[in-house]
């Protein structure tokens, strides 16, 4: 059994080195890409009519989402390789362990392996960082993304461990300006950008790749209780317990149930089901949740569900909708069988929001157009949070609130 791979990966594989970050957008095949290379670093071949066995390969760790590594999506993709978690089952004798990036902590004495970093997690300087730079200088390693870096600042984790940097000390003293005027740390601008460039082009190692299926996007327009709206917004006052709200989280919270749990919302998502079969719906709360049941009661429409509670398969029926929870299933699982997504409410992260729309955007699609139904009001928190994602930035409760 060959290794086959698209060409767009292929031509990853050549390009990557110790200590890159492969690129791609969700549903590029960048899990196969990054075992490709493990493999073909490891003595083995590509364009055979048999397997190569790779020659005393090194022992392989994976830190991936919890949610990878619990739907075993990484073991599916070493499966193409002979490899596997299970001892028994390796056609290897070295170790390989897929974990989440909780546990990274446990792996910082691990040495002379290799490490695929998956959904690239080491930005800023926390627990995660220190564990991330202390295993990169005793092994081998490559790290997976769809979403590399904003600013300058999120490669400097990268960048020190690459070895261009000792510490972040020293990146702040080449290339930050901090804003003097600001009554907290904040940047203002970088300089030696030139150079930064040229470390960026060195580590980054982008797989582009046109799908066949095309793309979309389609804004159904709903409405929202004004006057309820601004009760809460206005007066801070929680129009579902009649008291006052105290925190920004909670005060953000009820702004949304009051948009979101609006009749016109549920009635729009019945005008796109007449259209559309089968579709995957994408929502943040539970009351969310109960309307949409109550919804697929009413019309007689069956449903599959994946959230922090239950995990359905996608329903076998000629008609059906799939609720999923962003937190809970906005990762590591496909879907073939649908062409479309309706994001029945907008989350405050855009990782998440690209992770969710790569469910049914993956290579192996059956289907030349994907629809992507995102519905929206005019409240001024719904259009906060659609500016955010628009400019590829998570939501910010507190600046808005502040605005």
């Amino acid at each position: 059994m060959s290794i086959e791979l698209y060409s767009h990966q292929e031509e990853a594989v050549r390009k990557l080195h110790n200590g890159s970050i492969l690129c791609g957008a969700v549903g590029t095949g960048k899990s196969r890409t990054a075992l490709a290379y493990f493999y073909l670093e490891n003595g083995g071949k590509l364009h055979t009519e048999k397997h190569v066995r790779m020659t005393d390969p090194k022992d392989l760790y994976i830190i991936t989402t919890a949610r990878k590594r619990d739907t075993l999506e990484w073991e599916e993709e070493l499966a193409h390789f002979l490899m596997s978690t299970d001892e028994n089952i390796n056609s290897y004798k070295n170790k390989i362990v897929v974990d989440s990036w909780n546990n990274i902590k446990k792996y910082k004495d691990v040495y002379g392996a290799f490490f695929i970093f998956d959904e690239q997690r080491v930005v800023g300087r926390g627990a995660w960082v220190k564990a991330f730079l202390k295993i990169a200088r005793k092994n081998k390693w490559i790290l997976l993304s769809a979403t590399p870096g904003d600013t300058w600042s999120d490669y400097i984790p990268v960048f020190i461990a690459n070895g261009y940097y000792k510490n972040r000390t020293e990146f702040f003293e080449q290339h930050v300006i901090m804003n003097r005027y600001s009554k907290y740390p904040k940047i203002d601008r970088y300089v030696g950008v030139g150079k930064l460039i040229r470390l960026r082009k060195e580590i980054l190692v982008n797989m582009p790749f046109k799908k066949q299926a095309e793309k979309h996007d389609i804004v159904r327009m709903v409405e929202y209780d004004k006057k309820l709206y601004l009760t809460v917004s206005k007066n801070r006052w929680n129009v579902y317990d009649n008291e006052p709200v105290k925190e920004i989280g909670k005060l953000c919270y009820l702004m949304r149930e009051v948009v979101n749990s609006d009749p016109s919302r549920i009635f729009e998502v019945e005008n796109i089901l007449k259209e559309n079969k089968k579709a995957i719906i994408f929502y943040n709360y539970d009351y969310e949740l109960n309307l949409l049941r109550e919804m697929a009661k009413r019309i007689g429409i069956v449903k599959g569900e994946w959230n922090g509670k239950i995990h359905e398969p996608i329903p076998n029926s000629d008609s059906w909708i799939y609720l999923v929870q962003y937190t809970a299933g906005a990762e590591g699982w496909n879907c073939t069988e649908t062409n479309v997504i309706i994001f029945y409410s907008q989350n405050y992260s855009y990782r998440m929001t690209i992770q969710a729309a790569g469910r049914i955007d993956r290579l192996n699609t059956p289907y030349s157009d994907l629809y992507y139904y995102y519905l929206k009001s005019s409240a001024p928190i719904d259009i906060a949070i659609s500016r955010a994602l628009h400019s590829k930035k998570n939501f910010n409760e507190k600046a808005f609130l502040e605005a």
